[in-house]
């Protein structure tokens, strides 16, 4: 059955492959990023519409899902793969300032809230609904980042998760999230993999039972089973897709 399907986060590898994901699984798909000309960039080579908005403004979030219900209907999956480090790089407790914190929480767990409770009223009303949220192994566990804010914020985001599994699912609405392992996906990631030298790459590998990083496509797998029809009674699960990680 085709559906509405709202991705966010579509300017990064994972999000962008999750949209191609749905979209060849016959999902009617939207995506969204923050306004520029990335997101058009991202939009154009994927084929889809389109929306922006700042998903840590709960004004510009609700303006988009209402432009997004007006245009398409309201969205009955969402896989929120907005997030990241906000262009931050790990260092001392005291050096973080509190508008770095402020923004990490904004764009990894502000975001989801924001998109929740836009459409909660119309998940309700459809009996039905698939939300997947992209938390990490930083949600899990310290992060390679060293960034505080991030490991909190996808902390953060495990918590919601469930909770909000607990609130809807009586309603039909699945809620469940994916932490995935360390991926390329993402000029952020690739300055971590640089850092980590020749090294340090080749022991993250060892680390990993499959001896490979994984791919945006790896995600993307996850995240189309966790939207189907197949997956109705899977729900306040966090699932790693890392590999295998000792």
């Amino acid at each position: 059955m085709t559906r509405v399907a709202l991705v966010t986060g579509v300017v990064g590898g994972i999000g962008a492959a999750i949209a191609t994901r749905l979209k060849t699984d016959g999902h009617s798909v939207i995506v969204s990023d923050l306004p520029g000309e990335r997101l058009q960039a991202a939009a154009t080579e994927l084929a889809l519409p389109a929306y922006d908005a700042d998903l840590g403004d709960l004004s510009q979030v609700a303006d988009m899902i209402a432009r997004i219900r007006s245009d398409h209907g309201a969205p009955q999956i969402l896989v929120s793969a907005a997030g990241g480090v906000c262009g931050q790089v790990g260092k001392s407790l005291d050096e973080v300032t509190s508008e770095d914190w402020r923004a990490v929480f904004e764009a990894n767990l502000d975001s989801v809230f924001h998109l929740m409770h836009a459409l909660a009223a119309d998940m309700r009303a459809a009996g039905w609904g698939r939300v997947v949220t992209i938390a990490s192994g930083a949600g899990l566990r310290p992060s390679l980042t060293g960034i505080q804010a991030y490991t909190a914020a996808k902390h953060g985001l495990v918590g919601l998760t469930k909770q909000l599994s607990q609130e809807f699912g009586p309603g039909g609405c699945t809620v469940n999230s994916i932490a995935p392992g360390f991926i390329r996906s993402n000029p952020a990631t690739e300055l971590q993999w640089d850092a980590m030298g020749t090294d340090g790459q080749a022991a993250l590998i060892n680390r990993i039972h499959a001896r490979r990083l994984g791919t945006p496509e790896d995600i993307a797998s996850a995240a189309a089973f966790l939207t189907s029809e197949s997956a109705g009674w899977i729900s306040g699960q966090i699932l790693s897709v890392d590999g295998g990680i000792s």
